[in-house]
């Protein structure tokens, strides 16, 4: 499809959004070729990201994905003012008038869900930041050193809190890495600057004021209270270096920046999938064009068997939402009706659906949706079960229909993105000790002892953590580069 078609066609698109009510960003949409948007979704939908292996990894994944027919990427669109998005020049004009319709689904999830509100729109500028950091790490310190040092924070980047961007009680860690490193007042880019900005009497001064605050807090309980946010805490606390300090908060600060699309998974691709459905039949499509769309919509929606779609998931709890308000299908009156036969039949035509949504969209993540609008209708309509993996007989099987199991489940493996909750509980010159606050489910070992043993690699000192195994209380300990687990 020509550029000027597609720049039409975008103008059209938008136009019909903003009357169904959507507010999104400025779109920008570029169109690339396979091996671009392989490489582009590869680094997290960022050219510009630091350099790293593991993207160039993530790339063949992708590229040998599409080159045997596994998977495609279509499009992809990243959460930045303006909004950046990015089309797979083979799409044929259905596919692009679909994917865009999909993308403002998205700019508009964005701009207005809660979890997004303290993201950093200008991330590309960031990210270019960030980038050029690092490079200027590597030309002092060298690629396989500074290269080292990520491999093991980043199998870190999961301890943090992905509540942290909304509380602001606490200053950034970066500012007060630099007052650890007596690096006060103006940062320093250039290393021929510094001998003029920080003398080196004063960074004397400061280094023996810091050394005594930190000999006073080692007679204090440290920290006071239990410390979530683990990869802060190292920030802060850990006998780092400054260019590893920097590299480490680059590092979380991308964490955080992701967490909200992880958190908001099901909803954001629900309700980007209600948007390019309702404009593609209301709106857009033609009589033509009705059979490869039905195509692309049942590559989005299916689902196999043991598996989860986040597409059809959303979807089917959204237009459940509108249709239930639409019908009057909520509160005490529908909820104290047991006749089956008035329920089934009940339809106050309220019209309230819409704005419903739309409210949903803006006041919940994944877990509060999923807790509050999916029924056990919608579940037994969906054939959504609780699973189970059989040891003796070495595959997984259906293990519950019931549905507070089936969203007990669920909700335990969307709380803090399916991942465990690792607290700091004690800093002491004898180690660094953290408490696995148990929420039903063992840590698989093999990846505590590979997080335990980078967590002593950058404390540079014994690690302990405690934990459950098998309902007994376990305690995992790093030291020396040896790690052991026995009953606490």
């Amino acid at each position: 499809m020509r550029a000027d078609g597609l720049v039409a066609l975008q103008k059209e698109i938008e136009r019909h959004a903003r009357d169904y009510g959507l507010d999104f960003f400025e779109t920008h949409f570029e169109v690339c070729d396979a091996d671009t948007l392989n490489m582009i979704a590869a680094c997290g939908g960022f050219p510009c990201r630091y350099p790293h292996w593991r993207f160039g990894m993530e790339f063949d994944q992708f590229a040998k994905g599409h080159a045997h027919g596994f998977s495609k990427i279509y499009e992809l669109v990243i959460n930045t003012d303006p909004c950046h998005a990015f089309l797979l020049e083979s799409n044929s004009p259905v596919a692009q008038k679909l994917v865009m319709a999909h993308v403002l689904g998205h700019s508009d999830f964005f701009k207005n869900n809660f979890c997004f509100e303290p993201t950093n729109r200008k991330m590309l500028d960031e990210m270019g930041n960030h980038a050029t950091r690092v490079r200027r790490w590597i030309d002092r310190f060298g690629v396989e050193r500074v290269e080292s040092f990520i491999d093991t924070a980043l199998s870190l980047e999961n301890l943090v809190d992905i509540h942290a961007p909304h509380s602001t009680r606490r200053p950034a860690p970066e500012s007060e890495a630099n007052e650890r490193d007596g690096h006060t007042g103006f940062p320093v880019q250039r290393e021929y600057m510094r001998r003029y900005i920080n003398p080196e009497d004063k960074l004397a001064d400061e280094r023996r004021r810091l050394e005594l605050k930190r000999q006073a807090a080692k007679s204090q309980a440290f920290p006071e209270l239990p410390e979530r946010d683990v990869l802060r805490f190292l920030i802060e606390h850990a006998p780092l270096e400054t260019w590893e300090a920097d590299l480490l908060s680059i590092l979380r600060e991308e964490a955080l920046y992701f967490a909200p699309q992880a958190r908001t998974k099901i909803m954001n691709e629900g309700w980007a999938s209600y948007w390019h459905s309702t404009l593609m039949t209301e709106r857009l499509l033609n009589d033509s064009e009705v059979v490869d769309y039905a195509d692309h919509c049942a590559a989005t929606l299916g689902t196999s068997p043991g598996t989860l779609n986040p597409y059809k998931l959303g979807l089917s709890i959204f237009r459940d939402i509108e249709r239930r308000w639409n019908e009057g299908r909520f509160g005490p009156d529908y909820e104290a009706c047991e006749s089956m036969a008035e329920r089934a039949s009940w339809n106050k035509r309220l019209g309230l659906g819409r704005e419903k949504i739309f409210e949903v969209r803006r006041h919940h993540s994944d877990v509060t949706f999923i807790e509050e609008f999916l029924t056990p209708e919608l579940c037994a309509e969906l054939q959504l079960f609780a699973y189970d993996f059989n040891e003796k007989r070495n595959f997984w099987e259906l293990s519950a229909r019931d549905f507070q199991v089936v969203r007990e489940r669920l909700l335990r493996q969307l709380t803090n993105l399916g991942q465990p909750i690792i607290e700091v509980v004690d800093a002491s010159p004898r180690g660094l000790t953290l408490l696995h606050r148990h929420e039903g489910v063992d840590l698989r070992l093999d990846h505590a002892k590979l997080a335990l043993k980078a967590l002593q690699a950058i404390w540079r000192g014994p690690v302990q953590l405690f934990t459950q195994q098998e309902g007994k209380q376990t305690l995992l300990r790093a030291a020396e580069g040896d790690i052991d687990a026995r009953p606490d």
